[in-house]
């Protein structure tokens, strides 16, 4: 046999190998839901280190959303079980807590972190483990450009990504404030940079235009140069995607540049906190945020939501990431009903096909396992943040 022979054979032999490796982990994933009595569900989240008051939410909302579900007979006869995995908000981490969910916790459904980093990189992990991946809380959307028909089947996205926030901020800013003329003053950051680039790719669409485009570094705080330059400009808003610490910082000098009442900001940077608002409460008149969701969402399902969260965890109020992940198991739960399986490949079949009646609204998934999730956008006026609705807008995938 010629060497080019033995390479083909090298080869097809590594593919045949490869998915058999595949098949059986998927068999293997198939047999323990069917045998076990119990669903096991992993949360990885980041526990400790920096961003562990988010992690803290996460699970916190995951854990009532399983009692909930516990308490009412389960799921097709079986009790949820969940097991925490704690990625500290970094891939390493991340990668190792999915290994050990999978190999020692022997879980077939995981709800994904906070960190877009941890989740990108859980995605190749759980693809060759036949494991049902569902994120509820990473918001880049290289995620979902890599899912569905991207390339990872098993990984779906149950969080709005910051390109549709981008796009839905544009679109409110022009059809109903109707600024046609922005500057960009945001950190200089993958989310920052980010977020503009994605505002530019919808700009054609609602005939605005960017005159001037500035970053900031973190820890920076004189920003009156370029706020003069941006008032001369002649501009309806700067669009801002900062960070919590820096906006109060911009918002005094737009002050102290004549800015305000002048020029809108529009984007996200914490606008609707109120402590960032009194620091200078005219320049925030008219700015512009989008949520996933919000404690003040006046939504029955919502209230009912925060009222049990609270019941059961010392009458604390919940942030997003705890309302995102109680949301997330029910929704699971929900595929599995449709599915009348407990089977991760029918869940994962169902999901796709799913339409779920969430709290924010209507929940569909498209062909990158996205899920077309309203956002609620956030207007100020006198002082208090005012929602103004849900809006839902199409991404546009790169061909």
């Amino acid at each position: 046999m010629t060497a080019l022979g033995v390479c083909r054979l090298v080869r097809k032999a590594t593919m045949v190998a490869a998915l058999g490796a595949a098949a059986v982990a998927a068999g293997w994933q198939d047999a323990a839901a069917q045998a076990d009595d119990v669903i096991r569900i992993g949360i990885v989240s980041p526990n400790s280190g920096a961003n562990a008051r988010y992690g803290a939410f996460a699970q916190r909302g995951a854990r009532l959303a399983a009692d909930e579900i516990n308490a009412a007979g389960g799921i097709l006869g079986k009790k949820i079980q969940l097991f925490p995995g704690d990625s500290q908000c970094t891939p390493t981490e991340g990668v190792s807590a999915t290994q050990r969910l999978i190999e020692q916790d022997k879980v077939q459904f995981i709800i994904g972190d906070v960190c877009s980093s941890v989740t990108l990189a859980m995605q190749p992990i759980v693809e060759n483990r036949g494991v049902l991946l569902v994120n509820a809380a990473s918001s880049n959307p290289d995620i979902t450009y890599k899912a569905g028909v991207g390339g990872f089947k098993w990984t779906f996205r149950n969080y709005p990504t910051d390109e549709g926030r981008a796009l839905q901020v544009l679109q409110y800013a022009v059809e109903q404030k109707k600024f046609a003329k922005f500057a960009v003053l945001s950190v200089d950051s993958d989310y920052g940079r980010g977020a503009i680039n994605f505002t530019k790719k919808y700009l054609p669409r609602f005939k605005a235009e960017i005159v001037s485009e500035d970053y900031y570094k973190d820890k920076e705080t004189d920003f009156r140069p370029v706020l003069t330059k941006i008032r001369r400009s002649d501009v309806h808003a700067i669009i801002m995607y900062g960070l919590a610490d820096t906006t109060p910082i911009v918002a005094r000098q737009m002050l102290e540049t004549g800015m305000a009442g002048k020029v809108a900001l529009v984007g996200n940077g914490e606008f609707t906190n109120p402590s960032t608002i009194k620091t200078a409460p005219s320049v925030f008149q008219g700015a512009v945020e989008a949520a996933a969701w919000l404690p003040e969402w006046d939504n029955p399902k919502s209230k009912a939501f925060i009222a049990d969260y609270q019941k059961k965890y010392d009458n604390e109020v919940p942030n997003v990431h705890g309302y995102t992940h109680w949301e997330t198991v029910r929704l699971i739960r929900a595929a599995m009903l449709k599915a009348n399986s407990v089977k991760p490949d029918d869940v994962r079949t169902t999901l796709s096909s799913l339409t779920y009646e969430g709290v924010m609204g209507q929940v569909k998934f498209d062909d990158h396992n996205q899920g077309n999730l309203p956002m609620i956008l956030i207007e100020i006026a006198d002082g208090v943040p005012l929602i103004k609705g849900t809006y839902s807008s199409t991404i546009e995938y790169p061909k």
